[in-house]
């Protein structure tokens, strides 16, 4: 069964200096239909004005995952790091028993563009943690890149559930298999272009929410290309 979230259809908010998009309930944003999905709880497409962003605030119990599009974003957090994130990275923090940062577009002139997703932990009141990780662009041309999961390695975050992120670009007619394993289920979000989801048209902003299917062929639709963020959740 595929269910698709329309792009239209999100939390809207625009305060001048972000502009961002809910998939799913947050902050003034509230459905109750769209609360999350599995262990999936927020993807939040943002962005932020030159050098505008987040001051400090704290989370606990959250795995956070950041992913740039365009433009850098810099990072600080109680943890010590301050590092600059940039399109082709995936950076994760495990919020755990509490952690406090910042994050402001590291530009005076151009906006940054990015995903923020936030994935319910397997266990709470852990150890707070932080790892960047950079990747070579050619890794998620027309196949599935992972960027996080429960297994470290390949050069994958690793989170505290059993999920598993990937990242992938499609030129048209390319068709990527994906085999999702017993009582698992997967969100698809397309990030730009447009995609066929087991035959159902999805485009830029949309998602699919996919239950009770054992096999997802993912297919390029758009001249040109394509970006896709697969979830498969347990």
């Amino acid at each position: 069964m595929i269910q698709v979230r329309r792009s239209e259809e999100r939390g809207h908010a625009d305060y001048g200096w972000l502009d961002t998009r809910h998939t799913f309930s947050f902050n003034d944003y509230y459905d109750p239909r769209f609360m999350g999905f599995r262990s999936l709880r927020v993807i939040n497409e943002d962005r932020v004005a030159p050098g505008a962003g987040f001051g400090r605030h704290g989370h606990r119990d959250m795995e956070i995952l950041t992913y740039v599009l365009d433009g850098a974003l810099a990072h600080k957090d109680s943890m010590g790091h301050q590092q600059t994130l940039r399109p082709n990275e995936i950076q994760r923090m495990s919020a755990g028993r509490g952690v406090m940062h910042s994050e402001f577009n590291a530009s005076k002139s151009n906006p940054v563009h990015f995903f923020q997703i936030w994935i319910e932990p397997a266990t709470n009141g852990t150890e707070p943690s932080y790892e960047q990780i950079r990747f070579d662009p050619t890794e998620k041309q027309n196949k599935l890149k992972k960027l996080a999961g429960s297994a470290a390695g390949n050069g994958a975050a690793l989170i505290n559930q059993d999920a598993q992120v990937f990242v992938a670009e499609l030129g048209k007619g390319v068709e990527i298999p994906y085999d999702l394993g017993s009582n698992r289920a997967a969100w698809v979000h397309v990030v730009r272009g447009e995609v066929a989801v087991n035959g159902v048209p999805v485009r830029t902003g949309d998602a699919a929410a996919i239950k009770d299917e054992s096999r997802l062929l993912l297919t390029g639709s758009d001249v040109e290309g394509s970006e896709i963020l697969l979830f498969d959740l347990a």
